[in-house]
This record gives C-alpha cells, structure tokens and sequence, in this order.
C-alpha cells in the first residue's frame, strides 16, 4: 500500500499539471468603434445572429459568420435584458418598462415598439434596475424589479403609489413592487409572484424548469444568493412586504428579525462571498447537447466580480431544493486569451459555445463580449454532489487514482453560515471544522461516498479537496473548492426517492 501510494505521488509531481484552457478558450468579439460596451443582455436568434442591448439603450445584431455588427434599436433607457421570439422580434427590459421590438418589412431594423407591461412603481432612484424576461413552459414571462438605495435620493414625480412605510432602510420599496419578481401572463397582465428581494440580477429557469433568482450580498443578505422563486414566497429582503396584500400597515423594519425570519423562504444556495461570488449575475443552463463538454443539462451562472463563473448542482431534499456551488473556468493557462471580470450576461450559441456580454455599469467589472468555445477532451471534475444520511456523494467526470481517492487528508471540511439580519452582509459565522471519518469509492471509481462524524442543518458545508488524480497522475482536479448549503437532511429512504425522482 505504501509503495502504491508513493508511485502516485511520484507520478503526481512528474505530469504536468492541466488547467482548464487545455479543454476551452476564451475569444474576444470585436465591437464597434463609439459603442459603449456596457451589456445588458444577450440572446441568439434562430438564424444564429446575437442580439445584444447596451446601458446607453442600443440594441444591436451581430453575426457571428462575417463579424458584422447592425444596430437594430436605439433609445431605450438602461435595457437589462433580452428574450428573442423569432428573427425578427424581440422583448427588451428596459428601466421603465418591458418593450416588444418588431422589424415589420423585414430590413433587419426594429420599426415597431410596443410597450408589453408598465404597471410597476419608478421613484427615480437610480438603483430601480428591471431585469428579465425570462420565459416558462406555459408562456408567462418574469421580471424582477430592484430595490431602490439610500445612496441616493427620490424624483418629486413618481410613477405608482408612494408608500413612505417602505422608504425606510438602506434600501428600500417605497413605490410598487420595487424588490419583487412579477408574472406577465401570457394574456399580458402583470401579477405580483413574489417578494423579499434586493437586487435580483439574472433571473433564470435550471433544467426541471425551477425558476432561480440569484440576489445580492447586502442588507439581509449576509452572503449573495440563489433562491428557487415560486408563487406568493417572501425571500428575505423585508422592504417588498408593504405591497403584499394584507401585510400590516406598518413598517416591515420594525418586526423582529426573529419573526421575519420565521416568514421567509431560504435560499436553496448561498454562495460564499470572496470565496465563490461577489455579484452574482445571469443564470443559464447547458443546452448544448455536450457541445460544450461533459457539462450538459448543468447550470451555470456569472459574476461581476471575479474572473470565473460558476456551475450550481441542485437535488431537491424532503421537498427542499438545495445544493452545491462550484467555480467554472477558474484556472485559466498564462498561454490563452483570459477570461475577464464583469460578467453580467451568458447565453449559448447554437455551435454550443457560451457567450459572455460584461459591463462595468459604475461597479468593479469590465466592458465587452467574450466567448468560450470547447476544444474537446473531458477535464477530471466534479459532476455532482449528493447529500446521504451521513455525509455527501461526489461524483467526478472521470475514473479516479485509488490510492489518491481512498486519502482521508484529501477531503477536508468545514461548515459555518451567514448571519440573517439588517446589517449589510455577514461574516462567516460559527466556523467549526468537520473531521471525515470514513471514503468509500465506487466500482467504477468515479464516486466517493463520504462519511463526516456530524452534519448540521442550516450550514454551508464547504469542501476543500486535496490532489485527487486520474490513473497515474495523467489529470489533475480542475476545481477543488465545493460548497453545500444544507437546510434539510435525508434519511436513507428520501434519498432513494430523491435519486429515483431525478433520474439518477
């Protein structure tokens, strides 16, 4: 056994370690000369064309085959998103409303705009982002609507009701239904679907169909999240609660923070902050049918902030959707194109490669597009994480090394959570290590069972991995940083249910 061990480790320091720019590159699209490159949304046409809408109001096509760039609208106030209906339509969130583009003659420029739906509040603060559309099985759109800030002050005119009950707070809801996700049927009334938001930035649908809104780091927000959003759920963020129907007329400040915690829904992820995200961003799944690697079906999403994204890997657990977030293209080789900061936009073309729109927009970030296009192979990654009644399933891309696998001191953890409370954001909090006390791997060597000696609800679970290996040190882990957001525990007989439910 000794021996073994010391042939792997050997081979280890012998073969060159690969990053993930031996399976993907990073391209930068040319843009424009004047075009402030500020990108608020990305989306492809049928016919492979991007469209893709600017801070400064432009939306514009590119096509990707001859590199020519055509504005096809222009004016729009701070579009944050796009959906694409066909070649010649599209949907556009902008500041004040959602707005239908039309290119009616057919000569490859928007002639028609029609406002879909502009029944919520503007103050003026220039913290009112709108975000969306995105788009379910059935046909209803979803846009969210940020929270207002104290940084800044309120326009003497307002669109929509004034309520001075949600102007208190660092950031607030003083007009309609500022920090709400809204449903737009597909008769084209707008409905209230849910609240406790403060700035849902990227709102997206996984493989199953779940509705997932990313929120950032901030007053009640300890860490940046993901939440999985269904209808008349309160997530937290307690300024929305004045446009609930029913709610108290009373400021939603004044209750304790223990019984607004009691009411709202937790998030299905945290993502620890500085360690995983900063700003979290856009949220798209893999639809490539493995054109862009062994990832399909998987989710992804951006960040403002840092230099990689980030793939979340969810189960649903005694009818709770919780789970695992992980880095994406963190290790970029010094020998390719880097990745770039600013994030803010993702969207899959139909080559399978992934597109990338940043900005800046006043916050840490970049301007531009980029894409990153699969060069082939299959990196050694982790592909899921799985609660089990005493610790965690991983399931890796590729067969593991034994010797490497089987090494208790790769597989360490610690767990701790973020503080629910006003104060804007939270330290980690309660950080305690947890000692694995047994690995068990699979027949086909690409699960490890593990068994840790305690595991705790209401806790990110966080594992760092030490140098697991393919077979002779040929791969190395590409990413060795997981985290588990644990709100509920399974016994043996939910598990079973749960991989049987999702096909596993």
């Amino acid at each position: 056994m000794l021996t073994t061990l010391l042939i792997s480790a050997v081979l280890a320091c012998s073969a060159p370690a690969d990053t993930i720019s031996d399976y993907y590159e990073v391209e930068t699209i040319p843009t424009p000369p004047g075009l402030t490159v500020e990108t608020g949304g990305i989306a492809f046409l049928p016919d492979g064309r991007l469209a893709a809408c600017f801070h400064r109001g432009e939306v514009m096509l590119y096509n990707p085959k001859t590199k020519i760039w055509k504005l096809f609208a222009e004016g729009l106030h701070d579009p944050l998103g796009i959906l694409v209906i066909n070649n010649r339509e599209m949907l556009v969130m902008q500041r004040p409303e959602l707005t239908r583009l039309r290119d009616t003659d057919g000569d490859g420029v928007a002639d028609q705009y029609e406002t879909v739906t502009d029944q919520f509040g503007m103050s003026g603060n220039y913290h009112e982002f709108a975000f969306g559309p995105v788009r379910d099985a059935k046909g209803n759109l979803y846009i969210g609507l940020n929270t207002a800030s104290n940084g800044a002050g309120i326009r003497a005119e307002l669109r929509g009701q004034y309520d001075s009950l949600g102007r208190p707070g660092r950031m607030y809801s003083c007009v309609p239904y500022r920090g709400w996700v809204m449903q737009i049927t597909p008769d084209g009334k707008i409905h209230p679907y849910a609240s406790g938001f403060r700035s849902p930035n990227g709102l997206g649908f996984d493989a199953q169909g779940r509705l997932l809104v990313p929120d950032n780091q901030g007053d009640w927000l300890g860490t940046s999240k993901i939440y999985y959003v269904e209808k008349g759920k309160f997530y937290g963020h307690p300024a929305s609660l004045v446009w609930k129907d029913g709610f108290p007329d009373i400021n939603p400040l004044t209750l304790p923070v223990k019984t607004l915690d009691s009411m709202r829904t937790v998030e299905a992820v945290a993502l620890p902050h500085g360690r995983i995200a900063h700003s979290p961003t856009q949220i798209v799944v893999d639809n490539s049918n493995g054109k862009f690697g062994p990832f399909a079906g998987q989710t992804f999403m951006g960040d403002m902030d840092y230099p990689h994204l980030i793939r979340v890997l969810l189960e649903e657990v005694d009818g709770q959707v919780q789970g695992a977030c992980i880095p994406f293209f963190a290790k970029a080789g010094s020998g390719t194109t880097r990745l770039r900061i600013g994030n803010n936009r993702l969207a899959f073309a139909p080559d399978g490669s992934l597109w990338l729109g940043q900005t800046d927009h006043g916050w840490l970030g970049t301007r531009g597009l980029q894409r990153i296009r699969y060069k082939g192979g299959v990196p050694l990654d982790i592909m899921a994480m799985h609660l089990t009644p005493t610790g965690f399933d991983l399931t890796f891309s590729l067969p593991l090394d034994e010797a490497s696998a089987r090494q208790l001191t790769n597989y360490r953890f610690r767990r701790y959570y973020y503080k629910y409370h006003q104060t804007y954001g939270s330290p980690e909090t309660d950080i305690s290590e947890v000692p694995v006390t047994s690995v068990r791997l699979s027949a086909d060597r690409r699960t490890v069972s593990i068994t840790l000696n305690e595991l705790k609800p209401g806790y990110i679970h966080e594992l760092t991995l030490g140098n697991l290996q393919t077979e002779g040190g040929r791969k190395q882990l590409m990413n060795k940083l997981i985290c588990y957001t644990l709100n509920r525990l399974t016994t043996e007989a939910s598990r079973i249910e749960s991989a049987q439910k999702n096909g596993r």
